[in-house]
């Protein structure tokens, strides 16, 4: 899913291509991107985009008039910036929106139809889509800190709640906790100050650092390639290789379609954490160490 610093940089490629534009009409070639009825999407037709913001990791355009179109990429959306008047894509186009200065496509890979378009009216609409997480880098530690422990759950689920902390996923959660040393599993409650200090750093350094290579790496042009899995990441994605500090196998643990990868040694103290989908299965004989878990990968290595 695109998170903070890749709708970040949608955002800053697209301003200068549609700001002071008329959007001349929208193409639909999914029935379900669609979500609202009212207004009707006909009436925002020839009508100027004025700015482009984001509520955590959705993209709003905002029109002349106070019409605020709504775009949720979920997981496997993506926007790709064309000629005027191209067509979407075979069976992953799910729309087109057309300017005078190009076409901004909207795809989305796999089977399930799960980005959403929504167009309001009003500001008041328009915060009825804001989930109301702190936005990370816009952020004091004293408000970060009241956050994060105004409710006892796991740093991982902390991170991604859009309600708590805006604009995060399954990868720069990973990312951030790697940088900041912390278990994806302790609790909230269980943080000392210090953790909680060095979570808010490794949180605005994680972020800012990885705007910065995207701006660089891009320099300008469309991001056509938006991805959750980036070589220079230092765990996410990353099983069984080492991990970039001590060299460690990254690990992880995996719960319905999301994977948490992790250093046991950078991050918890040597110990791998269960794998729900595999410890219920291997009970006494899951590694309850790095040490346990190398040694095991080495008897395997020998015997093959």
């Amino acid at each position: 899913m695109p998170e903070l610093p890749d709708i970040e940089l949608y955002l800053e490629a697209l301003r200068p291509r549609i700001l002071g534009q008329r959007l001349n009409g929208i193409r639909f070639a999914s029935p379900f991107l669609l979500r609202t009825v009212e207004p009707p999407i006909e009436s925002i037709c020839q009508i100027l985009v004025i700015a482009g913001r984001r509520i955590g990791k959705r993209i709003v355009l905002e029109l002349e008039g106070g019409y605020f179109l709504v775009l949720h990429l979920m997981i496997a959306g993506r926007l790709h910036w064309k000629t005027m008047g191209a067509k979407p894509p075979g069976r992953i186009g799910l729309a087109a929106f057309d300017f005078p200065t190009g076409t901004l496509l909207l795809t989305e890979a796999g089977t399930k139809r799960r980005a959403s378009l929504h167009l309001v009216q009003g500001e008041a609409a328009l915060a009825g889509h804001n989930p109301g997480g702190l936005e990370p880098l816009a952020t004091s530690l004293h408000e970060f800190r009241e956050t994060l422990l105004c409710e006892n759950h796991t740093l991982k689920r902390t991170l991604t709640d859009p309600t708590l902390i805006s604009g995060i996923g399954n990868a720069y959660s990973d990312e951030v906790l790697h940088c900041a040393r912390l278990s994806p599993v302790k609790l909230t409650s269980r943080l000392t100050a210090e953790e909680v200090d060095r979570l808010y750093a490794a949180t605005v350094s994680t972020l800012t650092t990885w705007l910065s290579r995207l701006r660089l790496e891009h320099g300008g042009r469309f991001p056509e390639k938006v991805t959750a899995f980036r070589p220079d990441f230092a765990v996410h994605g990353k099983f069984g290789q080492p991990c970039p500090i001590c060299g460690t196998a990254v690990q992880r643990i995996r719960y319905a379609e999301n994977e948490t990868n992790y250093c046991p040694r950078c991050q918890t103290d040597g110990k791998v954490l269960a794998d729900r989908s595999l410890s219920r299965l291997l009970r006494d004989d899951w590694p309850r160490t790095i040490e346990e878990f190398e040694e095991r990968s080495s008897t395997r290595s020998r015997r093959t």
